[in-house]
């Protein structure tokens, strides 16, 4: 059997998971995906992300051509706020894997894979939310994605504390919500909701994860949470506005993210958007697919954010 060639590792180091695939060319040769981390920002960052990332290789199955890699793309949270500790990460990889690294934001990656390198805007709704659109001359224009205390509007984290709040109006004596017993299924009564999401690890997470319940009610005709949901995409749509800016012609949107892969969500999402103006067209990959364009070409226009080794690259 012929061995693989050009054979990539990407990967996409989050908050919430940390993936890496093993690529050759369209085919994948192997996949494992573990827990995230705080990000490349914080102290120590690059070596958090380096060790999650090498312990999740050791992962893969056994038998792969790891040894015979041409260039590695990683996706990693919080490389939008430290460059220095990203170009730290890079060399890092590539000194241990002895190729060529790119590192480069999540949200960078998304917009990659989304419209394979080309420009325009890409809506990114999971536990965050942020719509990212590089224009002709590779420029970044970004709205929101600023965090759970400052931003993530009309998130999945952002719907699911919506949900939990109403379950405390309810329980004060406010509209009635079929979230109530939903929220059963997390604690006895609505006042220990407080206690619950301080004693979680991650809160932000842990209110995202309530995000399908609030979905699944207001499909299900709750007028609350259909309040909830059809404010997350006002508020969304408005943040594509943002990031669309001055784009000429008709501005144009790919979907990425775990909230709109709820084909009621996503339907909604779209009405809201084509009220506004903005046609939604079908992303062509992912952040991971965008990892890898960014492992395997240079010379993108968006080449000022990702953050490479330094190694020379083959023409």
């Amino acid at each position: 059997m012929e061995a693989p060639t050009n054979v990539v590792l990407v990967a996409d180091v989050g908050k919430s998971r940390c993936r890496v695939e093993l690529r050759s060319g369209d085919e994948l040769l192997g996949a494992a995906d573990q827990h995230g981390f705080p990000g490349v920002h914080v102290e120590n960052g690059p070596t958090l992300a380096f060790d999650l990332l090498l312990e999740t290789v050791a992962q893969l199955p056994p038998g792969l051509p790891v040894s015979t890699l041409t260039g590695i793309g990683a996706a990693v949270a919080g490389v939008e706020a430290s460059a220095e500790k990203s170009q730290e990460l890079a060399t890092m990889l590539a000194q241990r894997f002895s190729v060529p690294a790119a590192v480069l934001s999540d949200a960078t990656a998304a917009q990659l894979g989304a419209l394979q390198g080309a420009p325009g805007t890409t809506l990114i709704v999971g536990t965050g939310a942020v719509a990212f659109r590089f224009d002709e001359a590779g420029v970044l224009h970004r709205a929101d994605g600023w965090g759970p205390y400052l931003g993530d509007r009309g998130s999945g984290r952002w719907i699911g504390q919506q949900g939990l709040q109403a379950v405390l109006e309810a329980h004060d004596g406010g509209p009635a919500t079929s979230l109530s017993a939903a929220a059963g299924a997390l604690v006895e009564s609505p006042e220990m909701l407080p206690g619950w999401l301080a004693a979680n690890e991650n809160p932000y997470r842990a209110m995202a994860r309530f995000a399908p319940l609030v979905l699944h009610a207001a499909e299900a005709g709750d007028t609350v949470a259909h309040d909830i949901i059809g404010k997350a995409c006002r508020i969304l749509t408005h943040t594509v506005k943002l990031a669309s800016g001055a784009e000429a012609g008709t501005p144009r949107v790919a979907m990425l993210g775990g909230v709109v892969g709820s084909d009621f969500f996503a339907a909604l999402l779209r009405k809201s958007l084509a009220s506004a103006g903005i046609e939604v067209v079908a992303p062509l990959g992912d952040g991971l697919d965008g990892a890898a364009l960014a492992a395997t070409r240079r010379g993108l226009i968006q080449e000022r954010y990702i953050h490479r080794d330094g190694t020379n690259w083959p023409d």
